[in-house]
């Protein structure tokens, strides 16, 4: 099974921002619906509780890879912007034994509220010092998550502050549960641990709320050609407000704001959920808009036909380590866009026919970094098939160990991370354009003794190609 771990986020920053239909089934809202009968209260806290769960907060997994702390949350009755009590938050340090970071989310106790009459939640928060939450938003509901909002790196201050997350489009949210967000960690401190508090925590209409900016793929107007059955998510999907003071307000949006176009449904179609579907051979755009705005930014998709899937593999399992096929169990997660300094790659997964491939574009520098080393000391060749578009394209795949001090150096100071002076090198050429090409590179010279902690594959310049079956064997 291919690993498509390529960015180690954690895995509740947008959970997927709705990959779901709304409340899992299909509603009718014809005229005769009332959209009021889900409360219109905007309140979440203020003193204590409203309308929430009975335990309040609902803490990310503390059982998970990179555990939430479920033990920092309460409320303070000797602290508070207005009344008598706010929400206390005790952010731990990376050591603590209950959990690296903390997390989690309100939920409405009910069947959700109608808050379309607002246009941004607010509330009050300090630090006990300069630091900073790394997210804070609401539409998270640890179910669809369809209308999720996250706006990154909060700061702080020792005095009370007010922060405003804008709502992209209050016409949405007639029946939302998720009423807060926020995820904290101690990186803006130096891993050392702060408090931080928030009161008049609540939905408002403020009618400050100006300049709508949204966007999609970053705002870039990029073009990728690629085939039919191709699978393309939309990224890069944000939107920036004014608030009114003079300030600018970026944050994180799901899918569902949006209402996406495509110029030509015959060769891609595009869903609420911004997952790009090629259908046939030609050229389209996909753009987008936010409550009537037009978001900057765009995809040229163009489709070339039908794509032959690369050979399936044949060798035994119990011969190979695989890093990449749909053929066998990975090895190790890898990274496949470790964000190397002065890259200038694009890069997607592409599912075709149930089969996944990798494709890299305008790639000057890139590279597969595998969380855990591969001991292939038993093993003789890598394995790597290749498929580009033109020809006469040529690039070069490094194999790396891991360095003395048991680590793959991405600190790209010289441009390259660094094991011990270890590499083995391979320039792909003779690939024929429109087919695999199938490659199977000895793991000699000076990567021989190295074998035993391979970290990384490096691919340089390129540009454009597409990968697949990436895997370590011996006959």
């Amino acid at each position: 099974m291919k690993n498509k771990t390529y960015i180690k986020i954690r895995s509740s920053l947008i959970l997927s921002l709705g990959i779901a239909l709304f409340l899992g089934c299909e509603r009718d809202f014809s005229d005769d619906v009332e959209f009021d009968t889900f409360t219109t209260n905007g309140d979440i806290f203020t003193d204590e509780p409203v309308g929430l769960t009975d335990e309040f907060f609902d803490s990310f997994d503390p059982s998970g890879a990179n555990p939430a702390n479920p033990e920092g949350f309460g409320t303070d009755d000797n602290v508070a912007f207005e009344g008598q009590s706010s929400i206390r938050i005790d952010v731990p340090a990376p050591d603590d034994p209950d959990g690296s970071f903390i997390g989690g989310i309100f939920l409405d106790r009910g069947d959700g509220r109608n808050l379309t009459g607002f246009d941004a939640l607010t509330f009050y928060a300090k630090g006990s010092t300069t630091a900073t939450i790394g997210e804070v938003g609401f539409g998270t509901d640890f179910g669809e998550d369809k209308f999720a909002v996250i706006a990154p790196n909060i700061r702080l201050s020792t005095d009370w502050r007010k922060v405003i997350i804008p709502i992209p489009d209050p016409s949405k949210l007639v029946q939302e549960r998720g009423m807060f967000f926020f995820s904290a960690g101690s990186q803006s401190t130096g891993g050392l641990g702060f408090t931080f508090w928030i009161d008049e925590l609540r939905f408002e209409k403020l009618g400050t709320i100006a300049q709508p900016r949204p966007f999609i793929f970053s705002g870039d107007d990029l073009q990728e050609q690629t085939f039919i059955g191709s699978n393309i998510p939309v990224t890069g999907l944000t939107q920036t407000f004014n608030l009114g003071n003079g300030i600018d307000q970026t944050v994180l949006i799901a899918p569902s704001y949006y209402s996406f176009e495509s110029s030509d449904i015959g060769v891609a179609i595009v869903n609420e959920l911004g997952q790009i579907n090629v259908v046939g051979t030609g050229t389209a755009t996909i753009s987008a808009t936010v409550a009537g705005v037009r978001a900057a930014g765009s995809l040229e998709v163009t489709s070339t036909g039908n794509f032959q899937a690369a050979p399936t593999p044949t060798r035994p399992s119990e011969n190979v380590k695989s890093i990449f096929s749909d053929a066998y169990v990975s090895e190790t997660e890898s990274n496949f866009n470790p964000g190397f300094g002065g890259s200038t790659t694009e890069f997607a997964f592409n599912t075709l026919n149930d089969d996944t491939i990798v494709s890299y574009s305008n790639n000057n520098f890139s590279g597969i970094v595998f969380e855990n080393t591969v001991d292939a000391s038993d093993l003789t060749f890598l394995h790597v098939d290749v498929y580009v578009d033109q020809a006469g394209t040529e690039f070069e795949i490094q194999i790396r160990d891991v360095g003395a001090n048991g680590e793959i150096n991405t600190d790209l100071g010289n441009g390259l991370p660094i094991g011990d002076d270890k590499d083995r090198r391979f320039t792909f050429t003779g690939l024929v354009a429109g087919q695999w090409t199938s490659f199977d590179i000895p793991l000699d010279g000076d990567i021989a003794n190295q074998k035993n902690n391979l970290g990384a594959l490096l691919l340089i310049d390129g540009p454009n190609f597409t990968l697949d079956n990436i895997y370590f064997y011996t006959e």
